[in-house]
Order: C-alpha cells, then structure tokens, then sequence
C-alpha cells in the first residue's frame, strides 16, 4: 500500500530536467569531446560527442575508444545537477552506492527518514524513485515530518522582516549589533534595511545569549507537539540553557555525597532499600517505559517531557533533597541508608544520563564520563555506544508510589501555607518594611522551621504520615510533626490547609492568626471543590448518562464525587476550626 502511495506521486508529471546553471552544487560529470576534424566547434555541436566518467581520466579513456586515433580536446558541462537529483542519491550515496559495499548490504534499506512536509515531492518522492531503480528497493519504510520552525510571533522567517534565526547564533550567542551587521552584509533590499533591523531591536534588544547546543536541540524537540509549525521563542532556549546549568550542578552535588573512591555495585536491589530509594528507582522505570514508547511511536516532545519532568521534579525537587538528612547526620543508625542512598544516587545519574542523552548529547557525555563505573566491568568508551536504559521489573513498587504521592501532597500544602503570609500593610510612612519583618519572624522559629500537625481520618493515612516523617520534616523544612486523629482537638494558632478528604494539615504560627487570609484561602478552596462537585453532579444527572458511559467510567465518577464531598465536610471541618481558633485569641486579648 505504501509504495502504492508512493507511486501516486510520480505519475502524470512532466520531464524532469536534471541541470541548473548555477554556480554550486555538484558538476555535471559529462564531457563534451571537440576533434580536430570537426567542422562545428562550439559546445554541443554534435550530440555524439558526449562522454560520461566518474573522473576526467575514466572520460579520457572512454572518449579515446569512442574516437580511437583522433585528436581532440574535453570540456566539462558547465551545468550542475539539480538539487533533488544529488540529493535524491543520499540514501545509497552514504553508503558507498554504486560500490557494493558491506554498509550498503547491510544498512539499506534504511528505516526512518525525518524531513518537512514542504519538500515531500522535491525529495522524498525522488528518493523512493532513485531508490526503487537503483538500490532496488525503497529507501526507508516510514518518513517522519518535522514541524516547520517559524519566529516567536508565528511568522514565516524572511529576510525583509529580519527575523531569520541562525542556529549558530543562538548556540554561540550574538550582541544587536551583531545581528545588524549580518543583515547589512546579506542581500536584504536597502529598503528593507530598516524594517529588518527594527524588528531585530524588538526581538531581541540585547541580542540572542549564548544558549549552546543542547539547549537549542531539547527546545525544538519539546516544540515537535506544536502541530505542523514551531514558534520559536529564544527565552524557552534559554530556560533549557539554565536548566543545563541545573542539571549540572545538581550532578556535582551528587557527586560529593558519593565521596572519592566510591566504588559502584554492579546491581541493586531495590526491595531492601529505604522508603525514598524504592521510590526514586520506581518512578524511574515509569519514566524508562514512557520515554522509549514515546521515541517508538515518534512522540519526541512526550519523551522528552517524561525525561524532564523525572530529572526535575523526582529527582532533583524530591530524591536529593529527601536524602540530605542521610548525609548530614553522625547518627550511626543511617549508616546503611547512607550506603543505599549512595548506592541509589549512582543508578540513577548513569541511567537519568543515558536516558537524556539523545535529547543533550554534549553535557550527558561530559557527565558521565565523569562517573565511576562497577568493578571488573568493561565500560563503553563513550556515552552514545553504551547501551539505553531499559525497564527493571524488579524497581517497580505501586505502593510505595501510592505513598510518596500523599507525602508529596501534604509537603506541598505545607509549603503552600509557608508561602502565603499576610499582604503587607503598604503606607506612606514606610511602615511595610518593617510590618514584613514582623511577619517573617512570627512565621518562623529561632531555627528557621515551624511546628506543623497532620490531621489523619483513618489509621492507614496515619500510618503512612507517622512512617514517613522524616521525609515531610525534612521536605518541608519543619522542625516537628505531629500526628492528630479526629477525636484530637485541633490545634490553636495555626493555618490549616485540607489536602485531601482524609487530610488536614496545620501549619503553627507565632503570633495571631490574620484571619481575613485565613478565610479567603478556605473559602477559595471551598468554591473551587464544590464547583468540581457540582459540575460532576450535573454531567452524572444528565439524560442518557448511563447509557452512554461505560461502567468503569461510571464506578470512576462515583469515587471521584465520594471524594470531592468528603473533602468539602473536611473544609467546612477546616472552617469551623478557624473561627474556633479566632473567638479563642479575641477572648485571650479582651482578658489582657
């Protein structure tokens, strides 16, 4: 069927003339010979006067059997070939076509082609047809179309408008004055001139920084999601560049936690380990098993993004940060958690690095080849021969995942109660500085950390929270947790935020409670919940609604809606409390 297709394209066209009088591309390898005894001199003359070679001394010696005893004279066609026709060749051409070489029997065909839609025809379709007729098969059997890359406002890239992007100037960075210099030496219409360099000056007022190349390279894969075009935004590049400096960083730290002479194991077994080790090798693998299916089914911005986000927010935002405390502390009962972290920390940076690799091939090759690798085993001399990374059943633990994700929650209510602090009271007389530096202290302990509370509803939320303390404290930056159930009063003095229907977490404060914030974030939350409630109701309410659903959807939208009523009891929970905590304090005040 695909050849089929790929015929459909060469059918019913006109000749196709194979020379350009242009003054690049490869030379017409045809020779015109002139003999003494020719009447007509000029090129072309007579029609049988034309040799062929892949040199000037195979035509020598063609024309010289051709015209045996004669003397004559060559000259090469002064034309080149056609674009598409020597580019038509590369598939057998980098392979050593016509030579029948041991690449070419064993690489061509080949298998993907990657290209833009505009030149389907121009080259793709010359390909197959050069392929088919030469090499006797088609070139590749899937061909992958690239977005076209236009500039940040969706505009094509032109000369006149002076938006036309070089790769060399984002990987190696270029001042305004630069750019205006290549525009005044290329071929832009004086005209034209100043619009160009107008539109330069609003894109980019302090020139395009230097962002290098895997920087560049990552941005355009994630952008392959952007339909069949690419807006190019230079800050996205750079957001990459910086978090290359991220990535790099964060690997010499982790470098110093593994220590001189560390010597790495050869395996690991993960069912031994502590809570944050499990899990860290198990999101792993999710992002392994994501990141392969995605480059499988040409979804380069769905790799690239799992890549990322298991680099970014798993490891660096959660894994490091949890196990600080492995190394900070003398407590002799760490020790061999230290020996796991270690351990750990290493599978993942050589196999975090082997998986980013496609995506920066420069900082992953630098890194790793600064790693220490297993005792007797041979190491691949570079990063790119080393074989990808692959999914380990073994990592694989749901319920550690399951886990981690409540913690993760609660950490970042706690954070979220951390950030919101009173708006300052803002006055002529400059009193907000120091009404800020009143709230910062009432927020915080001499330490730094505040004293928070975990409201559990059943015994199993309250076994995860009490097993995993550590990680919230030291996640959270707090300085103690403590466990209440539900028939525990609820704590004086404190934020509280709900972070599920089985959840509450509070957050202790120096000072009273600025009570305005305090029912705004509630009663934000509060709408936001019940608004997810309502419209669930609705869509459930509607005629034909189980009909149409599947019921497996349907048993989903049920626990979904149990879910989000308990969560709004426990806000009016939340609710009743605050204003429980505020009467207390104006009762404690009027008694002064």
């Amino acid at each position: 069927m695909e050849q089929v297709k790929c015929y459909r394209w060469l059918e019913n066209i006109r000749d196709w003339c194979i020379s350009r009088q242009l003054w690049w591309g490869h030379r017409i390898p045809a020779w015109y010979v002139t003999l003494e005894a020719d009447e007509r001199k000029e090129l072309d003359a007579y029609k049988d006067h034309w040799v062929v070679g892949r040199s000037a001394e195979e035509a020598q010696a063609e024309a010289s059997s051709r015209f045996p005893g004669k003397k004559f004279q060559m000259t090469q066609d002064p034309d080149v070939l056609d674009t598409w026709f020597s580019s038509g060749l590369f598939p057998l051409s980098v392979l050593g076509w016509p030579d029948e070489t041991d690449d070419l029997k064993v690489f061509y065909p080949t298998s993907v082609l990657e290209t833009g839609h505009d030149i389907l025809f121009f080259w793709v379709a010359r390909m197959v047809m050069l392929g088919i007729n030469l090499g006797g098969d088609v070139p590749f059997r899937k061909v992958y179309l690239h977005p076209m890359v236009r500039d940040a406002h969706g505009r094509k890239m032109s000369k006149s408008l002076g938006n036309v992007i070089d790769p060399l100037e984002v990987i190696n960075g270029i001042s305004l004055e630069g750019l205006h210099k290549r525009l005044e030496e290329g071929n832009v219409d004086p005209s034209e001139l100043s619009i160009a360099k107008e539109g330069q000056k609003k894109d980019f007022p302090h020139g395009i920084p230097e962002c290098g190349a895997d920087a560049l390279r990552f941005a355009l894969v994630s952008y392959t999601a952007q339909s069949d075009k690419i807006n190019l935004d230079i800050q996205r590049v750079v957001g990459y560049r910086q978090w290359c400096n991220k990535l790099w960083n964060a690997i010499r730290f982790a470098m110093s936690k593994l220590g001189d002479g560390y010597i790495p194991p050869a395996s690991v077994n993960s069912n031994v380990m502590p809570f944050s080790c499990q899990w860290i090798l198990s999101v792993l693998n999710k992002a392994v098993d994501k990141t392969v299916s995605s480059l499988e089914a040409y979804e380069f911005s769905d790799a690239a993004t799992a890549v990322y986000s298991w680099w970014q927010f798993q490891l660096c935002d959660v894994f490091i940060e949890a196990i600080k405390p492995y190394f900070s502390s003398s407590d002799q009962s760490l020790a061999s958690a230290r020996d796991f972290a270690r351990d750990t920390l290493w599978v993942c940076l050589d196999t975090g690095l082997r998986l980013l690799h496609p995506f920066m091939p420069f900082v992953t090759e630098e890194l790793w080849q600064r790693l220490p690798h297993p005792k007797d085993t041979v190491r691949k001399e570079s990063i790119v021969i080393s074989e990808y990374p692959s999914v380990v059943q073994s990592w694989t633990n749901e319920r550690v995942e399951h886990d981690m994700e409540l913690i993760e929650s609660a950490v970042k209510s706690l954070r979220s109660l951390k950030a919101l602090l009173p708006a300052k009271e803002r006055n002529e007389s400059g009193a907000g500085e120091v009404y800020s530096e009143l709230i910062l202290e009432r927020f915080s302990d001499t330490s730094g950390k505040r004293q928070a509370f975990a409201l559990c509803r059943n015994e199993e939320i309250a076994e995860v929270i009490q097993s995993h303390e550590l990680e919230i404290l030291t996640l959270a930056g707090l300085s103690s947790l403590k466990i209440l159930s539900e028939n525990d009063a609820a704590p004086v003095g404190c934020s509280v935020d709900v972070v599920n229907e089985n959840l509450s977490v509070y957050l202790k404060l120096k000072g009273t409670i600025n009570a305005e914030l305090e029912r705004e974030k509630l009663r934000k939350k509060m709408e936001e919940t019940k608004r997810q409630k309502d419209s669930l109701e609705k869509m459930m309410d509607a005629a034909g609604y189980k009909e149409k659903v599947k019921p497996h959807i349907h048993e989903e939208n049920l626990a979904k809606l149990t879910k989000l009523m308990q969560e709004v009891l426990s806000l009016e929970e939340a609710s009743q409390h605050l204003e429980r905590d505020i009467a207390a304090q104006a009762a404690a005040n009027d008694n002064e």
